[in-house]
């Protein structure tokens, strides 16, 4: 898994992903995510680079969004392949962290 951090300056920040958000993934995330949520008003997720998604990557999505959620703030999903996409529709998590497929419309839902 790698990733890249945008937009750190203002209240909301863009993380890239790329790879797979499996066990070895979820690790390489885990701190990065924690702290914008824990240090922004929003957070978007590029997915478009995610090629798989276990349990504990979406464990990890959903902590930052209840992170986010807690001081009024939200985490947007962008753009996921569709696999990955199939895997947050039946685990349900779509409820918690709206998708979009356009970088505007995340900034928008984010406010």
């Amino acid at each position: 898994m790698q990733f890249v951090i945008s937009d750190e300056a203002g209240s909301t920040a863009k993380l890239g992903l790329t790879g797979k958000l499996d066990i070895a993934g979820a690790e390489v995330i885990a701190i990065p995510l924690a702290t914008l949520a824990g240090g922004k008003k929003g957070v978007v997720i590029d997915m478009s680079g995610v090629t798989f998604l276990a349990s504990i990557g979406i464990r990890h999505l959903v902590s930052a969004t209840k992170t986010l959620s807690r001081k009024g703030g939200k985490l947007v999903l962008l753009n996921p392949t569709d696999p990955v996409k199939e895997v947050l529709v039946t685990s349900g998590v779509i409820d918690l962290m709206p998708i979009v497929a356009t970088e505007s419309a995340a900034y928008d839902l984010i406010g």
